[in-house]
């Protein structure tokens, strides 16, 4: 039996700073707004731009480090899968829709606070369902690590992990 693809990417801007909380047990959960944009023409040929506005969460050690290093106006890459969930307040039923973050890779500026250029390339520590290895599909490599001048002013111990 084939199992579905949950697989959500964006590419776009942070709409306030990150929201920090822990659990109980003090893993981190870190809430990130996200905007994408989509410009497209209408019938007179004037463009018509669109944002939508994404939640994102990022658990554990990727979500220390967003909270740590994405500013508001940051650009990011997120990977990740859509949740759905709902819940009732004052006997109202609300629904929610998040993304749930896996990878997250900072992009650009540093957002309004100016910073440097591109950033790291995150992953989650909780691991995946594995999925079923396909018969038919040939086996890829791991591309190889790219390496990145940093100049003289960058030392292992800047690294947050």
């Amino acid at each position: 039996m084939a199992r579905g693809i949950n697989k959500v990417i964006l590419v776009g801007n942070l709409g306030n700073d990150p929201d920090m909380k822990y659990t109980q047990g003090g893993m981190a959960i870190c809430t990130l707004s996200v905007a994408t944009t989509s410009v497209r023409k209408d019938k007179d040929g004037q463009q018509i731009e669109k944002t939508e506005w994404h939640r994102v969460k990022l658990f554990g050690k990727l979500g220390e480090i967003s909270g740590e290093y994405l500013k508001k106006g940051r650009q990011v890459y997120i990977e990740g899968r859509i949740e759905y969930g709902s819940y009732e307040k004052d006997g109202i039923k609300h629904y929610t829709t998040d993304i749930i973050a896996d990878e997250m890779q900072m992009l650009g500026g540093g957002g309004a606070e100016g910073g440097g250029g591109g950033g790291g390339n995150f992953r989650s520590e909780r691991p995946s369902r594995p999925a079923a290895p396909r018969q038919d599909a040939p086996r890829r490599e791991a591309a190889p690590a790219k390496s990145n001048d940093f100049g003289d002013d960058f030392a292992d111990d800047d690294i947050p992990f």
